[in-house]
């Protein structure tokens, strides 16, 4: 077995570069989410951009435009309902976007295309075509910059929205920057692990991190470390067993939870059992 042969085709050279982009916005944002709670949101949103990406296709314009634009109106139509009724928000996004789902995935069969529906469920980082890699990198690099922007009032907004709001911050706009971003990301990832894996890479990163640091900016470089070795190693293996890409790479960030979890050195399984010996 030749270990270095993957690198040998274009195809896995770039599905690497895809892989560690989309690893990095992800883990970003996965750092906000974890913060302010909204892991939730972000499968809602993934799950709602599908009847976007149909309803674009049919229109004959890119399908980001339509994903990104239904999962903003996921995420709005969240926020009106909570607002005007007496149901709270996780059970809002339970019900909206499920039905989003099930609107697409009606859509989906009555259209005749020339897509696979596993193509948008799962995504085809190995076989990612130019275009479709270009508005990646366009959404991703966007999302960064936002975020790069306006780190310090999103930072403040996630960790105690009262006291943005009680210093002048515009709590409203972040709302709906924050699901802006949110519905980018999943846009730009959409190629690398599809729809229904991409909450894994929203959520699983900041996770991993925030069991290992309690200090922001260490969890940020922490998150997008332990994301693009997630999807190094998922594409990487995926080529030897010949298994679903995107998988492989959400396999590979579950199994550095699952030691992050354990081994932690302060908020680890072990440490914690070590604590409560100390103080027995």
């Amino acid at each position: 077995m030749n270990l270095l042969e993957p690198f040998q085709y274009s195809f896995m050279n770039e599905a690497l570069f895809v892989g560690a982009l989309v690893g990095t916005v992800c883990a970003v944002l996965s750092c906000y989410l974890v913060l302010k709670g909204w892991s939730l949101m972000g499968d809602a949103i993934s799950h709602a951009v599908l009847p976007g990406i149909v309803g674009a296709y049919m229109l004959g314009i890119p399908l980001a435009v339509g994903a990104f634009a239904s999962g903003l109106f996921c995420a709005v139509a969240t926020g009106w309902v909570k607002a005007n009724s007496r149901i709270k928000e996780d059970t809002v996004m339970g019900v909206i976007f499920t039905g989003l789902f099930a609107l697409g995935l009606v859509m989906f069969t009555k259209v005749k295309t020339e897509s696979h529906l596993n193509h948008i469920l799962f995504g085809n980082i190995l076989g990612i075509e130019r275009d479709d890699m270009i508005q990646t990198i366009i959404a991703a690099v966007i999302t960064l910059i936002v975020i790069l922007i306006l780190r310090k009032d999103l930072l403040l907004y996630c960790f105690d929205a009262t006291h943005a709001r009680a210093i002048g911050l515009n709590t409203t706009a972040l709302y709906y920057v924050l699901l802006s971003l949110l519905a980018g990301t999943i846009v730009a990832s959409l190629q690398a692990v599809g729809i229904l894996l991409v909450v894994a890479m929203l959520v699983t990163p900041g996770c991993i991190a925030h069991l290992l640091t309690d200090r922001f900016d260490r969890m940020l470089l922490i998150a997008v470390a332990s994301s693009v070795l997630s999807c190094f190693i998922g594409v990487y293996v995926s080529f030897f067993i010949n298994g679903a890409t995107g998988s492989c790479i959400v396999l590979a960030q579950a199994l550095l939870f699952v030691a992050s979890f354990v081994f932690a050195p302060k908020h680890g399984l072990l440490a914690s059992r070590r604590q409560r010996s100390k103080v027995s």
